[in-house]
């Protein structure tokens, strides 16, 4: 299966991402991964970080001449702000007291129950590496997946359908790759109305000293049927995505397809029809076709072939330049949170990195249904399943 770890703090030497289970063969380089790096750079309403910082991964191990070798692949995000900040993240040790102590905890952040939990009487231990600075090693580990899964067909996209109130038009169907119409907006909408009224309220958060959050969307296209399994709950694969996004800092809620709009309509309205797809169509979906895609393309736990959506609900940032009440951990007195440089809105880039976790989950899928040490294994495997699938329909009346 595929696994990733990650290490590193927001302002040490470098964020690290260490990806297993990837087999040999697959075509990769530091291009395709630094790509989607420079897409969770952007986003209107990012902060003075995107200015200092020019993300690229160095690759340590796991490709030779430009194709994956089986065994794990480490990469390396150098953090440039580390220059700044050497005498205060120094590994070694040091006598004077330490600098830019942080003992004002943010509301909404890590720093009270993390200093609680480890004992810590600087926050700073604790923020380092609680904050989404470490979002940069995952989105180099989903880049890696996003490579794999293209080999079978799998487009992985995104769009941000709200941010700060401000609710875009639903585009049916979406744009075709995804990425290229979102990725031209400032804050990765479809909607030129919404996007205007967004960035407007973006501009109000940042001169109010505030800040604001959103959704964001992910489809996955080309996804075959039968990734995942009902038998236990820890194989179902909408669980393990809602996990997955979950785990995003900032993100307190992910639903699948219709999600919680579906609790409020009968199961005639919540449900997605069967038809036989029409002749020479339906390969990944087993030859069936649904007349709708309220499921998001799960059910059961398993994916129908039918495209993958999954959104993210983002709460806004927890540093505010204007800041909410606290009290010091030092001397136990009320206090005002202390100011972190932050963004106003991260949400177009929790998308790129919903995405990298999507195709993280979804990767793993694959290679948990199709296994395979190489890349030509775990093919031939695939188009033994289409074939598998192809031969269930063998005399079948024709439709009229």
């Amino acid at each position: 299966m595929i696994r990733f770890a990650t290490a590193g703090e927001s302002h040490g030497r470098a964020l690290v991402a260490v990806v297993e289970g990837v087999p040999a063969g697959l075509p990769l380089g530091a291009a395709d991964i630094n790509r989607d790096l420079a897409r969770r750079m952007k986003g209107y309403g990012r902060g003075a970080r995107m200015k200092i910082e020019a993300d690229e991964a160095q690759v340590l191990s796991g490709i030779r001449a430009g194709e994956t070798l089986g065994s794990p692949i480490a990469l390396f995000i150098e953090n440039r702000d580390w220059a700044n900040w050497e005498d205060v993240m120094s590994p070694g040790a040091r006598d004077e007291p330490p600098r830019r102590k942080l003992t004002r905890p943010r509301p909404g952040h890590a720093d009270l129950a993390g200093a609680l939990k480890y004992d810590r009487a600087d926050a700073r231990d604790v923020l380092e590496r609680a904050s989404a600075r470490e979002t940069a090693a995952r989105v180099a580990a989903g880049a890696v997946c996003r490579k794999l899964l293209g080999e079978f067909g799998v487009e992985i996209g995104s769009h941000v359908v709200s941010l700060g109130g401000s609710t875009a038009k639903y585009h049916s169907p979406l744009p075709t790759p995804l990425n290229d119409a979102s990725d031209r907006s400032p804050v990765r909408c479809l909607d030129p109305e919404a996007e205007r009224e967004m960035m407007a309220r973006i501009d109000a958060a940042k001169d109010a000293g505030d800040t604001l959050g959103g959704v964001a969307e992910v489809v996955a296209r080309g996804v075959v049927v039968g990734v995942g399994s009902h038998v236990s709950w820890d194989r179902k694969l909408d669980g393990r995505l809602a996990g997955a996004l979950m785990s995003i800092p900032a993100v307190k809620g992910v639903e699948i397809g219709l999600g919680f709009g579906g609790a409020a309509v009968p199961g005639s309205l919540a449900h997605d029809e069967i038809d036989r797809a029409a002749e020479g169509e339906g390969r990944t979906t087993g030859g069936f076709a649904r007349r709708s895609n309220r499921a998001g393309g799960l059910e059961g736990g398993i994916t129908t072939g039918e495209p993958l959506v999954v959104r993210a609900a983002m709460k806004p940032i927890s540093t505010l330049m204007s800041p909410l009440d606290s009290v010091d951990l030092d001397t136990g007195r009320p206090a005002k949170a202390q100011s972190e440089r932050s963004d106003v809105t991260a949400v177009p880039a929790m998308g790129v990195i919903a995405e990298a976790m999507t195709a993280i989950v979804l990767a793993g899928g694959y290679v948990e249904k199709f296994g395979g040490d190489s890349l030509a294994e775990m093919r031939r495997n695939y188009d033994s399943y289409l074939a598998r699938l192809a031969a269930r329909r063998t005399g079948w009346e024709p439709l009229g």
